[in-house]
């Protein structure tokens, strides 16, 4: 918690980090203006000197997430590039689970996102893809890592060990009617050598490959 001196003035800088920082650890729907202001040691209300209201405040906090992932170097090659901003991207989302539900709900673009889809756009141009393929590329490797984002933040607040939500998912199932559901569940999810962030690699390298056979192909 940042209690605010009342002599010193607050910005919308630090309005916006604090309130990353409580939807991190209390979840996004603790989130109000009044549970801010206390954290921030001010009154409610003088937010509304910086912010009007929470829907420019979740503008700005997405913005603040989106700013922390790692954007395509101009001359990197575009597969190791979005390689390297999906990875980030998942990183990111796992530090701040809110996010990935919030992000493309937002029609709000601040500086963040805009650099962020200017230079994934740029990446995939200057790579040869054309204008539809770039625009399918971007909402199909983003929609990937949302919905990862979003199943990973589901899990965990269920239970904080995949493995352990998987059994208590196991146990609620009869013994002899869902076989394969029973298999997957117990030797993969709940398997010893599950690592979710290979199961993330995994997808996201079927991406990739799908999309360089259509650029090689010359597709659209």
């Amino acid at each position: 918690m940042n209690v605010q001196d009342s002599r010193t003035p607050i910005s919308k800088e630090q309005i916006l980090h604090e309130a990353v920082h409580l939807a991190d650890e209390k979840g996004i729907e603790s989130l109000s203006m009044r549970a801010l202001g206390k954290r921030l040691g001010v009154e409610a209300m003088s937010l509304y000197n910086h912010v009007a209201g929470k829907e420019e405040m979740l503008d700005g906090m997405v913005d603040l997430v989106v700013m922390e992932i790692d954007l395509p170097d101009e001359k990197e090659d575009w597969r190791k590039a979005m390689r390297k901003r999906a990875l980030s991207a998942r990183d990111a989302f796992a530090r701040h689970p809110w996010v990935s539900v919030l992000i493309d709900s937002r029609l709000g673009g601040g500086p963040g996102r805009l650099r962020y889809f200017e230079s994934v756009i740029g990446s995939l141009r200057r790579s040869g893809f054309s204008l539809q393929l770039s625009a399918r590329a971007f909402s199909l490797i983003d929609s990937y890592i949302y919905g990862f984002g979003r199943q990973s933040a589901s899990l965990a607040s269920t239970d904080a060990n995949t493995a352990n939500a998987a059994k208590d998912f196991l146990s609620t199932l009869p013994l002899n009617e869902y076989p394969y559901l029973r298999e997957i569940a117990s030797d993969h999810a709940a398997g010893p050598g599950y690592n979710e962030a290979e199961d993330f690699e995994f997808g996201l390298t079927l991406i990739l490959d799908g999309l360089q056979r259509l650029l090689d192909s010359g597709q659209s």
